[in-house]
This record gives structure tokens, sequence and C-alpha cells, in this order.
């Protein structure tokens, strides 16, 4: 029974120590005057001011030192409207604007995903978070775009093909579009114009994108939607047709919009969760492409994570602090159980380690650090190999018998052939599949499978997407750009 002058105060066994909060005697650890407001990690404690620069720092040194974004070029950034994106996209507008000692020099656009037709939302919920998205984003003054996750029905087959990829800028290249772009704004400037980003004397000027405006998908794309999510067994598999979609949706704006790059808020934290959660998923070989801060698959855009060094508490106390503006919008794993699906899972694992190490989540982001990109012969550098058809990275097609996951998995599929006798004969309509995919899928060891869509399809997947195929009872749901690049990479076969 309890006492009144029983003391609760201690923690109970096997519960983490709550960090101590920083004293009045304590200052911060940068200026060594100001009384701090954040405790970062244990003894590391700032005041806002230095959290502030802090923070700024480690947001330029990412830019600056890969040096991928050069001057003038077109960059969209990715905002979702959760703190990360939020916050990366709270960086760019101070980096553009005339208070900041070193200016960015890229031309910035947002593109918000509406994703609530894949989670049954009713067209009232979604005008209600859209009322509160789009104040936010004509508040930056930077070109946006809204589109809703359904416009996937609408995409070109070409959306799944990677562009020629122009050869990587060296240091002097970069330096030369650098003199470049001061030389033009300097003539700007002579000639008594403001520049293109020295414009914050001029009044603010809705600069809407006209197809951002256009009129809402047709009724039948949000039911295909639903109907497509719907249909999918697993939580797992759900997460990630929903990444593999937007990242087909953002990837097409960029592409039509100009934007050679594209801005995510990927935070060192969830890159952590996710280097974990794909190597689950048997992504293994994509980790440098999945996690590293250049993504370079898709060939002519290019995807940047400049948010990667930051941890989630870091911008939460950012947010909190600088008063950030973002929006709540409800993901498919939202109230999921911990054991739903791999990611959360996986997410609740990383950030339970986390409270009881603190070095868990920077450990495994420097091990993400490490990774190199394998230098193979994908799409990017010509068609001699070919990429999965979903999430677009090389395939890992060996010559002969693989003793991995996934020439187990083809090995299986080889001897799953159609149903027609050995004894029996017959002409395929046309040239087999290639010979690389061919002989490692089974193709050309019987009767073709180009007759049979599903089987179509699974040849060009990889072993992480055919895996989260398998919860799809059947290709009908599914968009028709997809369908139609696997008929078309067939044809050429």
């Amino acid at each position: 029974m309890c006492q009144v002058g029983e003391d609760y105060g201690e923690p109970a066994p096997g519960e983490p120590t709550p960090a101590p909060r920083p004293s009045r005697e304590q200052k911060c650890v940068k200026c060594k005057e100001a009384q701090p407001v954040v405790v970062i990690r244990a003894g590391d404690a700032f005041c806002r001011d230095c959290f502030k620069a802090f923070y700024v720092h480690k947001f330029r040194a990412m830019l600056g030192k890969n040096r991928l974004i050069f001057p003038g070029e077109k960059v969209l950034l990715a905002w979702s409207g959760g703190p990360s994106s939020s916050s990366m996209v709270w960086q760019v507008l101070e980096g553009l604007s005339q208070d900041s000692a070193k200016r960015l020099r890229f031309v910035p656009g947002v593109i918000f995903v509406d994703e609530g037709a894949a989670f049954g939302k009713s067209l009232e919920e979604r005008s209600k978070t859209l009322a509160e998205v789009k104040p936010i984003l004509q508040a930056t003054g930077l070109p946006w775009h809204v589109v809703a996750l359904e416009e996937v029905f609408s995409l070109p087959p070409s959306v799944l093909r990677c562009s020629a990829q122009e050869p990587a800028g060296s240091e002097g290249a970069y330096k030369a579009a650098v003199d470049s772009f001061l030389q033009q704004q300097h003539v700007l400037g002579a000639g008594g114009g403001p520049g293109p980003t020295q414009g914050k004397e001029q009044p603010p000027q809705p600069r809407l994108d006209p197809q951002s405006l256009a009129s809402p998908p047709a009724a039948a794309q949000p039911e295909a939607l639903s109907q497509l999510f719907c249909s999918v067994r697993t939580l797992t598999a759900k997460e990630e047709l929903l990444q593999t979609l937007r990242t087909h949706l953002i990837l097409h704006m960029a592409r039509a919009h100009g934007y050679s790059k594209v801005m995510t808020g990927d935070s060192c934290t969830r890159l952590a969760i996710k280097l974990m959660t794909n190597l689950a998923l048997g992504r293994g070989a994509f980790l440098a492409w999945d996690t590293g801060f250049s993504d370079e698959r898709h060939g002519d855009v290019v995807v940047v994570r400049p948010m990667r060094d930051h941890t989630l508490k870091e911008v939460a106390f950012y947010n909190r602090l600088f008063s950030v503006p973002s929006v709540f919008t409800p993901a498919v794993d939202t109230k999921a159980p911990e054991k739903a699906s791999i990611h959360r899972l996986m997410e609740a694992f990383i950030l339970r380690l986390q409270t009881q190490f603190p070095s868990t989540v920077s450990t495994v982001y420097r091990t993400s650090e490490k990774l190199v990109k394998a230098p193979r012969d994908g799409p990017a550098a010509g068609d001699s190999s070919p990429c999965c058809l979903l999430c677009m990275c090389a395939l890992d097609v060996d010559a002969a018998d693989s003793a991995t996951a996934f020439g187990a998995q083809t090995s299986r599929l080889s001897q799953m052939q159609s149903p027609t006798p050995l004894t029996e004969t017959r002409t395929p309509p046309g040239p087999c599949c290639s010979p690389g995919v061919g002989r490692v899928q089974g193709c050309g060891q019987g009767a073709c499978r180009r007759e049979d869509p599903q089987a179509c399809i699974e040849e060009q997947l990889c072993y992480s997407c055919r895996m989260n195929m398998k919860d799809l009872p059947s290709l009908d749901p599914l968009p028709p750009y997809i369908l139609a690049e696997a008929q078309l990479r067939t044809q050429r076969a």
C-alpha cells in the first residue's frame, strides 16, 4: 500500500535512466557563456544560437562535401509534411535568404504527394489535409506542385527507363560552374536588375505551376488505387509498394518540369532503420543506393539526402525551437502493431536499442557510410545488364547457377515451367528472351513463358520486389505503365 512519506522518484529496475537536465551552473559547450536549452547527447548541451549554428553547419557541410548540386541547377524538394522534410525545406529557405553567409545557388521547387486514396480516406479528409498543406507551400515562395498518388495510373511507361546519365562533374568542372554563375550574377547586378534569387524586396508573387492546379484525377483512379492496396496481403508489401509508386511519381514530375536533382528528408535515424530493414528484405546488394547520400540509379535524375547527418532528436528540437511548420499525414502503418510488418518491427527494435545504448543509430549509420557502390554494367551505362522493373536497380544476374537466395529462387522458378509435355515440341511465336536473363530465369530451357504475364514480370524483378509481388494475388490492379513496360522489355528481348 502506498505511504505518504515514500519516495517513488527512482526508476524501476531495467528502465533507462532519464537524461539529466541542464542545471543553472552548466554552460553551453560551444560558447561557454549562455545557458543551454538543448541536450543532444550526454554532455553536449547547446544554447539556442549555438544549436542553430551546429544544425545549419551539418546541412551545409553535407552539400559542400559532396558537391553534386551545381549552381543554377533545378532541385525538387520532396516534402511529405513530416518533421525531417519540413526541416529540410526550412534549411533551403534560410540558405537562399540574403542574411545567409554562403547562399545556396541552386533553384529549388517543392512537391507534395497526396497519398490519402491509398489508405481509403474520404474526399473530405483529403481536402482538409490539402487545406493545411497549401498555405505552407504558398508561404515558402517557391514553385510548388501538389500531385495525388493515384496519378500513377496515368504515367507513361518511359518513367521506368533509365535515361542517359551525364558524366559526373569533376572538381574542376564544379569550380568552373561556380565561376560562371558568379559572373552571370555580376552582370545581372551591374545591369541594375536583381538576380533570380535576389528578389527579397520584390512583392511576393504566387508562382504556381499550371499543371499543379489541374483538375483532380478521374473518379476511377482513386478507386483503382484503393483496390490495389486492399488486394496486397501483408503490410510489408504495402509499404514497399507505396514507396515504389511514390518514387515513380516524383521521378516523373521531376523530369516533366526540368529538375535534375530530388532532395529527400531522410534523417540519420530513418536511414539506420532503413538499412536494417532492407537487409531483412534481401536488398543487401542495393544498400549503398538506398541509404547513401546520392542515388544515381535513375540516370538523368539523381536523388540526394542532405539530412542524413541529423538525428530525429535534433530535428525535433530544431523544429520546436524555431517554429518550423509541419503537417501530420497518417501513413499506411499508422497505429499498426509492432509486429505488423518488417518495417515496424525493425523500427521498434532500433529505437528500443537507442534508448538503452545511445550510440546504436550512429553506429549503424557510420556503417552505411562505408558501403561502396560496386561498379556494374547497369542501364545507366548502357543496356548490357537488365534492371528491376520496380526499384530500377541492376539485377544481380549470374551466368551460371548461383548459391545466393536469388539464384535459388530463379532456379525454383525455372522448374515451374509451362505444363507443356517434354515430348511435345512447340515453336515459340518469336525469339526467346534475352540470353542473360532467360538462361537464369528458365526461359530457353523449355517452352517460352512470354505468354504468361505474371512470369514475364517476375523475370524482370529483383529478389526483394519479387517476394513483395507474391503478396499480390493478381496483376490486374497494377498501374498500366508497369504492365506496358514489362511487355515492351519482353518484345525487345
